[in-house]
């Protein structure tokens, strides 16, 4: 009898006349045991490699990894049965208009007060050629996305004379250099706090057991660790202690987003509904979600599944309805990522150990070749561990993200005006949807994209922008309607400044084409 574990299923080779059903179960069940005990002891023979706070921080990271690892070795099949899925009851997302109809109470401050700010502060800004955490990258007039947090948070403080803190998560990756520059908001009006996520071992993907044989991050040991999704945030937020130290200070909900989406600012409109709802029905969880465009087909969307409101996101889908969940008449919204929780429902659910995620499997290559996975979860996975749970379809303004300079051009541009932190689209803009714009590989990096524009262009009237090859501008160019410009191999094109391009095509040596 061979038995080998791949990828996380394991295949049995049996050489007998077979084994009775309730035998294979037994022994299949009897290898998930071994695995977790090769696990065990791996882990520990990891937390034998240091000493002191450090091996601390670890167990109580492994202690969330075990339970991961559990789950991911129970897993049979798909998440989610297709058949089973539901459209959302219409009250289970509002319309933003229904909420903010509302109006707001006369005392805000009393409301805000009840507010924390978290960011999800984790990531790298590799993906944009830069080195360090995302949230230090400059987008608008010198101020980094962290920058402009700080802003958005102080000008509320001091406009309603409140106190409203902000709260990072970071990773092992973001948190020394965060924490240097916190220093620079010293004298601000925000309190700021900080908390790391958990740090998990990456997995061999043939024998299910961790690649990293130290606990250090030196050298090659810093490839054999992983941050594990943002689902992490409700088990480290419990753990650094700084749950309760909030709920203490008489704070009640957190507004938690990524640090890059510009549009996720604190909507008072928001806040006030959560804080006005009779106690017996509190909403503990809302989502925002948006409508979807083709440029969305990939986000997670909302459903009714065993009578509760659930996030599906696309790893869930099983591969012969992935067309279906893109489709946009099927399911017309997407979660924004921008979501408003309860600090006593977090902590309830973390004591009653009942935050069941579901797991998404991060396949890997590290720079040796060899295969890992990681196991990950997401935030707004929980939407079904709490009570009263709500959707509400906003405003796509509140879903900025800047993934790539294709995204920073429409910020540092004219579309957008820039006040006390907070972006809103130009009321010179006689439409409110954002340009689509796609900037080829020499604007990958933020370096290379800076060094290619000498202005950023007028684009208050531009459609569409597609720019492939060497391409430059020069000061004071305005682009209109849809402009795409192709510099062909070899080729390099410089539109001169003051230049007008409007429904133009420029290729080749720079021939202007009407579009």
């Amino acid at each position: 009898l061979l038995v080998k574990p791949i990828g996380g299923s394991i295949f049995l080779l049996i050489s007998c006349k077979g084994v009775a059903k309730g035998g294979m179960a037994q022994f299949q069940e009897m290898m998930r045991q071994q695995l977790e005990s090769s696990m065990h002891t791996e882990l520990e023979k990891l937390l034998g490699t240091s000493t002191g706070a450090e091996k601390e921080v670890s167990r109580k990271d492994f202690e969330g990894f075990t339970n991961l690892f559990h789950r991911f070795l129970q897993v049979k099949g798909p998440s989610v049965e297709w058949v089973k899925i539901q459209r959302p009851p219409e009250d289970s997302i509002q319309p933003y208009d229904k909420i903010a109809a509302r109006g707001l109470p006369d005392s805000v401050a009393a409301c805000l007060n009840k507010l924390v700010v978290v960011k999800l502060n984790g990531g790298l800004g590799t993906s944009m050629g830069c080195k360090g955490p995302k949230s230090l990258i400059s987008v608008r007039n010198e101020n980094t996305f962290l920058d402009l947090t700080v802003q958005q948070i102080e000008h509320l403080n001091k406009t309603y004379n409140t106190d409203v803190p902000l709260v990072l998560m970071n990773s092992f990756n973001t948190d020394e250099d965060t924490k240097k520059i916190l220093q620079k908001y010293t004298h601000h009006r925000v309190k700021i706090h900080t908390f790391n996520q958990s740090r998990y071992p990456r997995i061999n993907k043939e024998s299910l057991l961790p690649v990293s044989t130290h606990l250090s991050m030196n050298g090659q040991s810093a490839e054999g660790w992983y941050p594990p999704g943002h689902g992490d945030i409700y088990a480290s937020f419990y753990n650094s202690g700084l749950l309760d130290q909030l709920i203490e200070q008489g704070k009640e909900y957190i507004f938690v987003s990524n640090i890059d989406n510009l549009g996720a600012t604190v909507d008072l409109h928001i806040l006030h509904h959560l804080v006005s709802q009779p106690n017996g029905k509190r909403c503990e969880f809302i989502m925002e979600v948006t409508d979807k465009t083709r440029a969305d087909v990939k986000g997670g969307t909302l459903i009714q599944y065993d009578g509760k409101l659930r996030l599906l996101e696309i790893a869930q889908v099983p591969k012969d309805h992935v067309d279906e969940f893109k489709s946009v008449s099927k399911f017309k919204i997407f979660n924004t990522n921008n979501l408003w929780i309860s600090l006593a429902a977090i902590k309830r659910l973390q004591e009653q150990k009942a935050m069941d995620l579901e797991i998404i499997v991060n396949p890997k290559t590290l720079d040796g070749g060899q295969n890992v996975i990681q196991l990950e979860t997401a935030v707004g996975a929980a939407i079904k561990c709490f009570d009263n749970a709500l959707g509400i379809n906003v405003p796509r303004s509140r879903f900025l993200p800047v993934k790539t300079t294709s995204d920073l051009l429409l910020v540092m541009s004219n579309l957008y005006s820039l006040d006390a932190g907070s972006l809103t689209m130009s009321p010179k803009r006689e439409f409110p949807t954002t340009p689509h714009v796609k900037l080829g590989s020499s604007f990958t990096k933020v370096q290379e994209y800076l060094i290619r524009f000498e202005s950023i262009p007028d684009m208050l009237e531009l459609d569409h922008l597609t720019v492939s090859g060497d391409v430059t501008f020069g000061k004071n160019v305005s682009l209109k309607g849809t402009v795409i410009i192709i510099a062909n191999h070899g080729d390099r094109i410089d539109i001169p400044a003051g230049s007008m391009l409007e429904n133009k095509i420029v290729s080749g040596n720079l021939r202007i084409m009407d579009h």
